[in-house]
């Protein structure tokens, strides 16, 4: 506990509270469309920080919050078995891509988590729906887990290409929700150990990470409440504008 407040204390006050409100806001999109959290966490903590320590902090909420969401549904064992090609090329990828990228490097770093972003922004924004065949999917699965890895070890961004991949293997709501959950908690376990075969990730980094889970639930609490009063589509097309407007920034600025 003690390292984990010297590590704040070390941030300062005005980089503390950035953490902890981006955490709420995080945990509260959410809350309300079923993602997001990390994305945003990256994003608005790759403003202030780098991106190796931004990735550190959101270990222990993105994976407890995925682990929940891929507990319910009943769809978990098909899902694996359906899933693992795609589980399994995340794992493969992260590592390569810790081995050969890793995530401490300087503005480029920074500008890949601004392309990345953007990437998802547009994909959400202008993408139409897809559908994936059993024939595509018996490759597409390894390649998109694949490049995800990649991704996600060179920017702690672990969205792109999972979730248009997923959104277009025609699941329903449910099964949606918990491959999601599933594909998530995958990519953060994989970036944990990159990070800690790096060791950019320690005992410090981890209590602190800790620390950041109550404002992610706080936020993921109110997102709940909120979903039942605002219009989820409309909230996820304000999510994405101004993700793509994040994205864009820290592309051009690094």
């Amino acid at each position: 506990m003690n390292s984990s407040l010297a590590f704040y204390q070390n941030l300062g006050m005005a980089l503390s509270l950035l953490v902890i409100g981006t955490f709420l806001l995080a945990g509260m999109v959410k809350g309300v469309i079923g993602l997001g959290l990390p994305t945003i966490a990256m994003g608005l903590l790759g403003l202030a920080m780098a991106p190796a320590q931004a990735a550190a902090l959101l270990i222990i909420p993105s994976t407890l919050t995925n682990l929940w969401q891929l507990a319910f549904g009943g769809h978990l064992r098909a899902l694996l078995k359906r899933l693992w090609p795609m589980l399994l090329a995340i794992f493969v990828g992260t590592g390569a891509g810790a081995l050969w990228l890793g995530i401490e490097g300087g503005h480029w770093v920074v500008r890949g988590v601004g392309a990345a972003l953007l990437l998802y922004a547009l994909s959400g924004l202008l993408l139409p729906t897809l559908r994936v065949s059993p024939a595509q999917e018996r490759w597409l699965a390894p390649l998109c887990g694949l490049v995800t890895g990649v991704i996600t070890s060179a920017t702690g961004v672990f969205v792109i290409p999972a979730v248009p991949y997923l959104q277009a293997l025609g699941l329903n709501k449910e099964q949606l929700v918990q491959a999601l959950g599933l594909s998530f908690s995958v990519s953060t376990l994989a970036l944990a150990a990159g990070l800690l075969w790096r060791g950019t990730l320690g005992g410090a980094e981890l209590g602190a990470s800790v620390l950041t889970l109550a404002p992610a639930l706080l936020g993921m609490w109110l997102g709940q409440w909120l979903r039942q009063r605002i219009s989820a589509l409309l909230f996820k097309r304000g999510f994405f504008i101004g993700l793509g407007l994040l994205g864009g920034h820290l592309l051009i600025s690094g």
